[in-house]
């Protein structure tokens, strides 16, 4: 008999894992809840028309395709299936998709509600979406994401609070990070004057890629893209410009002086870079010319977090698109938002051993079950106990005491209170710590109040 598996890219999640991820996601959620967001859900599968051509060509072969139920073959000629045409079928036997993320399916939902919603609104979504991606370390086909998003404002305050938001998040997670931050309009003007214009976004795609390949075989990239050797050349001291923000800034006004666009860009970063002067930061913001974010749908300031303690990709990402729902036929409605990696998140938390001990804390205190006329006794106690918000557990069989105790041990529940013969005539329990093994005769009450 073949042995269970889950597919490949996907992982099950033990209680201990699942009290990690639960801390992730109720930090994340308190925060934004913080800044005044609120949550939405959406489907797992979205209509395919929702989401082809949305995510560029790579994005589009990376969406897993549901196929139709019933008879998905009747009235495709056989023609048709012997071409071996797998994008042509894909379209005429899958009507619907996975999603691949939460701001399309947001885009979707802000057009299809628009009616209900008041403006400017501010969103969050914490749920899974699936990649056809090559399984690798910290890249999974299933994964969560928790996306923060504000659509129907174009002012750059929004920005200014979404660094906030990041910062904040990583500082309750004791992650040291650096917050990388570049614009797709300095990105514009760069490719305008280097006299690239419509390559832009080859040359994102390729100098995304900095850190991973190095400076040698991003030149490469651009080359076989079509970029001339001028071009190449002309784009070196942008793509290695260093230096503090400030000077970065200003060498990039001198440098995009005859593009209007990116000087525009220039403009959005330092009113950000200003208004996150009047708060204190705990991470460090950094421009970054070389992020470049490959999706296609941003088009003003981008970001990134790195952790700078582990080796691992970006942690949260994000930025400024300005028509992602005119795709569903509502134009003009900007919007902001960042995406916090949940799964690399666990990754460096675990790596660095940053849980909190009380987020992973189960059961508080078990009962020991030693027949019948004890747990009616008890029955009433636990009750009381629980009202008082203490995590507790009764043993359900009445079997050898040694079994329960490494039931405890296994467990890691801190406290047993045992109740025999003498301890119920008493109307008192005898409670053992399970770490120092001592043990105190208690009333209800004061086992109540131990823990609070």
């Amino acid at each position: 008999m073949q042995k269970p598996s889950i597919p490949k890219g996907t992982r099950d999640f033990s209680p201990v894992e699942m009290a990690k991820r639960n801390y992730i996601f109720n930090t994340i959620r308190e925060v934004y809840h913080l800044y005044g967001y609120q949550q939405i859900e959406t489907p797992a599968m979205e209509n395919l028309s929702t989401l082809m051509g949305k995510y560029g060509e790579e994005g589009d072969k990376l969406l897993f395709k549901i196929l139709n139920s019933g008879d998905f073959l009747s009235g495709i000629p056989d023609e048709e299936l012997t071409e071996r045409n797998t994008n042509k079928l894909a379209a005429r036997l899958c009507e619907k998709g996975l999603r691949y993320d939460l701001t399309v399916p947001f885009a979707r939902f802000v057009v299809q509600h628009r009616n209900e919603i008041h403006f400017p609104f501010k969103r969050y979504q914490i749920q899974p979406v699936w990649r056809a991606d090559r399984p690798q370390k910290g890249r999974y086909r299933e994964f969560y994401q928790c996306d923060g998003d504000v659509v129907g404002s174009d002012s750059l305050m929004n920005e200014v609070e979404l660094i906030q938001i990041m910062d904040e998040v990583f500082r309750r997670f004791g992650i040291r990070v650096a917050i990388k931050m570049n614009n797709r309009k300095i990105l514009t003007g760069i490719a305008e004057i280097i006299g690239e214009a419509e390559k832009i976004v080859d040359i994102t795609v390729a100098i995304d890629k900095l850190d991973k390949i190095g400076l040698e075989k991003v030149n490469e990239e651009l080359r076989s893209k079509g970029l001339s050797e001028k071009a190449v050349e002309q784009l070196q001291p942008i793509i290695l410009l260093n230096g503090s923000n400030q000077e970065k800034v200003n060498r990039l006004k001198e440098i995009l002086a005859p593009s209007g666009t990116g000087l525009k860009g220039v403009e959005e970063l330092q009113f950000i870079l200003e208004k996150i002067e009047k708060t204190s930061l705990n991470a460090t913001l950094e421009l970054d010319l070389t992020l470049a974010r490959g999706l296609n749908y941003y088009t003003g300031a981008i970001f990134e977090v790195k952790a700078l303690d582990v080796q691992i990709g970006s942690i949260t990402g994000g930025g400024r698109y300005d028509n992602l729902t005119g795709v569903f036929g509502m134009p003009g409605i900007s919007g902001v938002g960042i995406s916090f990696g949940a799964d690399r998140i666990f990754d460096v938390l675990n790596q660095l051993e940053l849980y909190p001990e009380n987020a992973l804390q189960t059961t508080q205190v078990l009962f020991v079950n030693f027949g019948e006329k004890e747990q009616d006794w008890l029955l009433p106690i636990l009750r009381e106990v629980r009202a008082a918000g203490i995590r507790t557990e009764l043993y359900p069989e009445a079997i050898k005491m040694k079994k329960q105790m490494s039931y405890a041990d296994a467990k890691q529940i801190p406290y047993v209170a045992i109740a025999g013969e003498n301890e119920m005539t008493a109307g008192k329990l005898n409670l053992k710590n399970m770490i120092t093994g001592e043990q105190t005769l208690v009333t209800t009450r004061e086992l109540i109040c131990l823990f609070h």
